[in-house]
């Protein structure tokens, strides 16, 4: 039987100290994998001011499953977005740098064998999930599912961090979503719930291996804009 595609999308900023031992770890972790599935890692660079890309394509020389490319502007959603559109597998993992963990890969690979989801969210709130990030970090997850429950009918318990997926079923999700930054990766959940998509949650266990690359209030303002954008598209206007 043929082994199934599994297209991993990582977008990095500013990431020259960790993405060749992140890499080269998680490579090694996919190995018990093989008799079913094969990966492809693609590396969505996005505004590095640092050694990031030589490190990428360094790693890129070393395996052939892996390879990046250079976004311009420096927006997580953005640069993911183009990764998704750029991946070959039948199932996209979406994660980050200082996450590939190996229990999400486990369970949802699992349930892409087994059962007929479209959609695995790795849950920082889901019932048995560890969250053992800083107290100020859990509170703004915390802080934006309420209000995209409350704003937008959110269903679930978490829209950030890592989620996999069948690729043809959620390009159509993919192309209506129109906010970068932090932001699109809520965007893409709510408008995936929204079409019918089937989405199952599993927990997760998190710490936070380093401090993120752009600190928490510098971000706060650019995520109140694009929720208010968001909302206005999908509530006010119905797109």
């Amino acid at each position: 039987m043929a082994k199934r595609l599994v297209s991993v999308v990582i977008p990095v900023y500013n990431e020259a100290n960790i993405v060749e031992k992140a890499i080269t770890t998680f490579i090694s972790e996919m190995s018990q994998f093989d008799d079913t599935f094969s990966f492809e890692i693609i590396l969505a660079e996005n505004g590095s001011k640092d050694d990031t890309i030589k490190k990428g394509e360094e790693l890129s020389k070393q395996f052939n499953n892996v390879s990046i490319f250079h976004h311009p502007d420096p927006d997580y959603g953005m640069a993911l977005k183009a990764g998704i559109l750029r991946a070959k597998g039948e199932i996209v993992v979406c994660d980050e740098i200082d996450l590939l963990l190996l229990d999400y890969y486990k369970a949802a690979l699992k349930l892409f064998s087994e059962s007929e989801t479209e959609m695995i969210v790795g849950s920082k709130r889901a019932e048995g999930a560890k969250d053992m990030r800083p107290i100020k970090r859990r509170f703004a997850t915390f802080v934006l599912n309420m209000l995209l429950k409350v704003f937008l009918g959110f269903k679930g318990t978490d829209t950030h961090g890592v989620k996999s997926f069948l690729r043809e079923p959620l390009l159509p999700v993919l192309d209506k979503c129109m906010v970068g930054k932090d932001i699109f990766a809520s965007e893409f959940v709510i408008r995936a719930e929204r079409f019918g998509i089937e989405i199952t949650e599993i927990p997760i266990s998190l710490d936070e291996k380093r401090a993120p690359s752009i600190r928490l209030l510098n971000r706060v303002p650019k995520v109140i804009s694009n929720l208010l954008y968001l909302f206005w598209n999908i509530r006010v206007k119905n797109r």
